[in-house]
């Protein structure tokens, strides 16, 4: 399995455009963090994991040519607002796009994608074919998926297990069920938005903690903001089996 990191960054607290802060103008590329988001390869399977405004973007920089599935954690528009071009793997593919989410996920997609989902819809739309999942382990071409729920502050948000590699974003709170379902983790990613204390997302002392709980081999953090602070200075303060993910990182696991 090859996990590529497309995004590893978040519209939450993000700067005014001109912004010149230390990380808008740092030099380092591990510094240039686009929306959350990863593609997972696993066996002839490719896959990605939420589709946020830079969906196309992040594809076209990462050559990925071919798509057979969408997995969403939640309908926050940062997951979902570049749905729309998976129309171009429909064109490549002839054929439906598989879409996996919860009834809630999915049917804020039929909203936000109205015209995707009408009657008698011109060519050239997205075409998409809805897949509605729970908390029970599903799978995709006979490859099994654990879902993780998880909570970001009073919205369900799902996680995902592919064999020992778990991943979690968008999350303030992970209960017994969950942990139970970690057990045996080797690779984890998680949310670790800032260092201070947040409503709705672990924070880097948060996040840790989790990791330290969770026991893998390795953390990875994403889901972060420009309050973070700089990649290298961060990854200084971290223990040695932790470290920041960064957009074009890649896993062979």
């Amino acid at each position: 399995m090859k996990v590529t990191f497309l995004g590893t960054g978040t519209s939450q607290g993000v700067p005014v455009i001109a912004c010149t802060c230390e990380v808008c103008s740092s030099l380092d590329f591990r510094d240039k963090r686009l929306r959350t988001a990863i593609h997972i390869q696993i066996q002839e399977q490719s896959w990605v994991v939420d589709t946020g405004p830079d969906f196309r973007q992040q594809m076209l920089r990462e050559y990925i040519q071919r798509l057979d599935a969408v997995i969403f954690t939640h309908a926050h528009r940062d997951h979902t607002a570049g749905l729309d071009d998976v129309r171009a793997y429909n064109f490549l593919q002839q054929m439906d796009m598989p879409i996996y989410g919860t009834q809630p996920t999915l049917d804020q997609l039929k909203v936000e994608y109205a015209y995707a989902f009408e009657k008698n819809a011109p060519l050239g739309l997205p075409r998409l074919d809805l897949r509605i999942i729970d908390d029970k382990p599903f799978s995709i071409q006979g490859i099994e998926i654990i879902p993780l729920p998880v909570m970001h502050l009073r919205m369900p948000v799902y996680g995902y297990r592919f064999g020992n590699f778990s991943y979690i974003t968008d999350a303030n709170f992970i209960p017994d069920e969950t942990f139970e379902r970690l057990k045996g983790t080797e690779v984890l990613v998680l949310n670790a938005l800032q260092h201070e204390r947040h409503v709705s997302h672990f924070n880097l002392t948060e996040a840790l903690a989790m990791a330290e709980k969770i026991n893998p081999k390795k953390t990875y953090l994403l889901h972060m903001s420009h309050k973070l602070g700089l990649h290298a200075a961060i990854e200084k303060e971290l223990p040695a089996n932790v470290r920041l993910a960064y957009d074009g990182l890649q896993l062979d696991l």
